[in-house]
């Protein structure tokens, strides 16, 4: 019952708080990627996932790494984005990553394309004593990318083993 408990809550709170924090801060703290990481292996180990199961995964992490660190290089997306793809794409493993990364291109370019509309408007009165919509509406801040991340792994985490793992029946009646 709480390995079904934290295959259904652990991921999903993290990677929720992880997208609400940027939304709200334009930062994700180091220590959600942390608890992403540590979480899959403690998740991997409680479920007796296989070792070159848990390497798969790691090599999909390690490919986004890479990936992400490219793109953090050139100025493209910021570090707490890169790191959370990189957690999100080892609990995904290959199996999920491909999916997972064209959510979350898609949902990163609605979410840019609103965003630099949103940054065309005055900010109403009303709503202008709110930091972090200020933050939001700087037409020289950045794209709160770690919005479309948290949606796009939201999207896929039902279709992955874990949550496919879990004994729902433990759950009702």
């Amino acid at each position: 019952m709480i390995l079904d408990l934290a295959r259904l809550l652990l991921f999903p709170a993290l990677i929720a708080f992880a997208g609400a924090s940027d939304l709200f801060t334009m930062t994700i703290s180091n220590r959600v990627s942390i608890l992403l990481v540590a979480g899959f292996f403690v998740m991997a180990a409680a479920s007796g996932m296989p070792l070159p199961a848990i390497a798969a995964h790691a090599g999909a992490g390690l490919t986004v790494l890479a990936a992400a660190f490219v793109c953090f290089a050139m100025g493209w997306v910021g570090g707490g984005d890169a790191k959370v793809a990189t957690a999100t794409a080892l609990w995904f493993g290959f199996d999920h990553l491909l999916n997972y990364l064209v959510y979350a291109s898609l949902f990163g370019g609605a979410l840019t394309v609103m965003l630099l509309q949103f940054r065309q408007w005055p900010l109403p009165y009303v709503l202008g004593s709110q930091p972090w919509l200020q933050r939001l509406h700087d037409r020289d801040s950045g794209i709160p990318y770690g919005i479309a991340l948290a949606l796009g792994a939201l999207m896929i985490y039902p279709e992955t083993e874990w949550m496919k793992a879990v004994d729902v029946t433990r759950f009702i009646g």
